[in-house]
């Protein structure tokens, strides 16, 4: 099968590009599976793996299509109503508006798929190339909190709560302690250090040895990658019970509570968490190879002239400024 990536981005990403990661880790699995893959990609995107066309934000051109390309895997930019091939589409995040979706459209989590009126979903995958191997016997180091901190949303005020509560310190990777971007914020509390916006190797060095994931979102979260990274490491999660995150974190696995207070009594005792375990949990759930054989089965579906669902997807507003529930 020949199946083309479209992204609405250059690659790779400058930065974090939490997106663009996951398309880049899907086309390397579906290679290793056996399958052709072309990228397209704003201009100056470079992939050393694979064929990499430009596309502009509406897609790319049917002039650039290869002739033998099976299906177009579109993450985001708008789908054609007269694409000339087989197509589906991966929604990543939650909007502010009320949309209208392809009827191939795949959700990141069966939360997220409900929440826009949807059933289709494929849990989003991690692709290892370039991280340092496991070491299961690690696990005293601080918290670590992965997530873009200037958002609200993501609660690092929450995280430093959960980590004072438990008598450890956290890295906070993805913010600093005085923030502008959104308001004025600033934290002082000297058990969390603020990181900024780290690369591949940093989040690695951190998460190996980490107690733990520190993720209390007030939100709806569509997926959350920071937990499929964690646990490659073996590192237990705790996390509120929002969006996907009951899908993704086991008993075994973390914890799940809306309260800071049940959050750090879980994360006191990270020994009580078998690291082997969790990284087995994320080789069978949550590797690239999964995420990829996933969707090949929905390829599959569609170029046999199947539609994943009745019809247009009509999702209400699935992102607003309301925060979830919060207890200290």
């Amino acid at each position: 099968m020949h199946i083309g990536l479209y992204v609405d981005a250059k690659l790779p990403p400058e930065r974090y590009g939490g997106t663009e990661r996951v398309v880049l880790w899907l086309g390397r699995a579906l290679i290793e599976l056996g399958h052709k893959v072309t990228y397209f990609a704003h201009s100056g995107s470079r992939v050393d793996f694979a064929e990499v066309r430009p596309a502009h934000g509406a897609g790319p051109d049917r002039s650039a299509l290869p002739a033998d390309l099976s299906i177009l895997h579109y993450h985001g930019g708008v789908v054609p109503e007269d694409p000339g091939l087989p197509v589906c589409q991966t929604v990543h995040g939650n909007s502010r508006l009320a949309l209208t979706y392809h009827q191939n459209s795949i959700f990141v989590s069966a939360n997220h798929a409900r929440n826009h009126n949807a059933t289709a979903f494929v849990h989003n995958g991690m692709d290892a190339v370039g991280l340092p191997e496991p070491d299961f016997s690690a696990g005293n180091g601080p918290f670590v909190f992965l997530a873009k901190a200037a958002w609200k949303a993501k609660n690092v005020k929450g995280a430093i709560a959960v980590a004072r509560k438990a008598g450890g310190r956290i890295e906070v990777l993805g913010g600093t302690r005085l923030n502008l971007k959104m308001g004025f914020r600033l934290t002082l509390d000297p058990r969390a250090r603020f990181h900024g916006m780290v690369g591949d190797a940093e989040k690695a060095r951190y998460l190996k040895h980490s107690r733990g994931l520190i993720f209390p979102v007030l939100w709806n979260e569509p997926f959350g990658v920071a937990v499929a990274e964690a646990m490659y490491f073996g590192t237990p999660v705790f996390a509120t019970p929002y969006g996907s995150l009951p899908e993704l974190v086991t008993p075994e696995t973390g914890y799940l509570s809306a309260s800071a207070s049940e959050l750090a009594e879980a994360a006191r005792d990270p020994a009580r968490y078998d690291r082997r375990a969790i990284h087995a949990y994320w080789q069978n759930h949550f590797s690239a190879r999964q995420m990829a054989l996933k969707y090949l089965d929905y390829y599959q579906r569609i170029l046999d002239g199947e539609t994943l669902h009745p019809g247009p997807i009509k999702a209400p507003v699935t992102r607003t400024s309301e925060l979830l529930p919060w207890l200290p």
